[in-house]
């Protein structure tokens, strides 16, 4: 399971660490995305190919299905971190996720999402303030 909060700033070269905690768990090699929200998401070999199963079922004729598909897919990089935890991150999901120069990796149970220190921050004050209301609408799955 995957959970807690790290900071860390890309090198010069578009580096970034990937805690080892996660490393562990994510195996030597997984794939990076864009994903929802305005963040990146890392997946494991083995969800990242249950991920492209469910998304070849969708019809081709679902207009929908195709664009989500072509932007997920088109986006995706597989990783292998170096010998110090680190992986390069493309030059179009650093402008997707609008990362300047710090990031905030987190664990969100089954992934690892990538985020940009200011839109983490951002997403987390409002969050914050709605934190109990969602809880509340979530009951019946949190029981």
């Amino acid at each position: 399971m995957f959970m807690g909060e790290y900071r860390h700033s890309l090198d010069s070269k578009n580096r970034l660490i990937i805690p080892s905690r996660f490393r562990e768990e994510l195996g030597s090699t997984f794939v990076i995305t864009r994903y929802l929200d305005g963040c990146l998401t890392i997946y494991t070999e083995d969800q990242w190919k249950a991920i492209n199963e469910k998304l070849r079922a969708i019809p081709l004729t679902n207009k929908a299905g195709r664009q989500f598909s072509r932007i997920f897919l088109s986006m995706a990089v597989e990783c292998e971190p170096d010998s110090q935890g680190r992986v390069q991150l493309p030059s179009s999901l650093i402008k997707a996720a609008e990362i300047v120069k710090t990031c905030v990796v987190i664990g969100t149970g089954d992934h690892v999402e990538i985020w940009s220190e200011e839109r983490w921050d951002a997403y987390s004050a409002v969050m914050d303030d709605s934190f109990e209301d969602a809880a509340e609408t979530l009951t019946e799955f949190l029981r």
